[in-house]
């Protein structure tokens, strides 16, 4: 797992809309998992301007949801597939149709999340997944205590995680109980993952997820057993971490040619 962290929210935006912007340049057919949720939005809203200004383009490209609500209308604005398309895929040069979601109004849900895992291999695999991570630790709504191995399935959202999601309802009561989320094991398949974290807040988390045990009660500390794991951190989503200073001296002593 690499660390890096960055002097402020906008310094890490920069640095994850870059990595994106260099796998889509030389690989125009990549697939790229995108995350809801506030920590990804910087990232958007440059890949936006990089796209508005002609420097990238996602016309070749296919993007999958880490997750998505069960029981919203598809047209819901808070559908991710709704999310996603308002705040990044209507904005740059997407086709509609290569915007991949869990099918969460099929009569048997079980099988569609075995669908959605068979479509992410036939896709040919996940070249880089964004992630977020909750307060408790979730990344997806993959809880704690979640397998560490689980695949795409359906999941009950704790009391924790519909208040942390209630900003976007009207109440908490309105934010749906179940979700269909990829799986740890689902998103551990994914070639580079990238996980972005700002603001105090996500220090706790952030620090258990790093440094702290592999343990299904972090789900995000999964990522230390992935062989290309990105987190990219401002200084206050930094603070909880023991060997700060060491990430920052090993990115600052990178050699050029070798990037994230």
């Amino acid at each position: 797992m690499e660390v890096v962290i960055t002097p402020m929210a906008e310094d890490a935006a920069r640095v994850v809309a870059d990595v994106v912007a260099q796998l889509v340049d030389p690989r125009p057919h990549a697939v790229v998992g995108l995350a809801t949720g506030t920590s990804p939005l910087g990232a958007y809203r440059l890949l936006i301007a990089e796209h508005r200004a002609g420097r990238v383009s996602f016309a070749g490209c296919r993007a999958v949801l880490l997750d998505e609500y069960v029981g919203l209308p598809p047209d819901h604005p808070e559908a991710y597939r709704s999310v996603i398309r308002r705040e990044f895929a209507d904005h740059v040069d997407l086709p509609p149709d290569q915007l991949y979601g869990p099918d969460v109004w099929a009569d048997d849900l079980l099988a569609a999340c075995a669908r959605y895992d068979r479509l992410l291999a036939d896709l040919g695999g996940v070249d880089l997944q964004l992630l977020g991570i909750g307060s408790d630790g979730h990344v997806g709504f993959n809880e704690p205590g979640s397998s560490l191995r689980s695949r795409t399935r359906v999941k009950t959202l704790t009391k924790a995680t519909r208040r942390d999601n209630a900003r976007f309802f009207a109440s908490a009561e309105e934010v749906p109980r179940h979700v269909v989320t990829q799986g740890l094991g689902t998103i551990g398949d994914a070639r580079h993952v990238v996980l972005i974290a700002t603001g105090a807040a996500k220090a706790e988390p952030v620090a258990r997820a790093v440094e702290g045990p592999l343990a299904a009660v972090c789900p995000a500390s999964v990522l230390q057993l992935h062989p290309h794991a990105t987190v990219v951190l401002d200084e206050a989503a930094a603070g909880g971490l023991q060997l700060a200073d060491y990430y920052r001296e090993a990115y600052a002593g990178k050699p050029s040619w070798q990037g994230l």
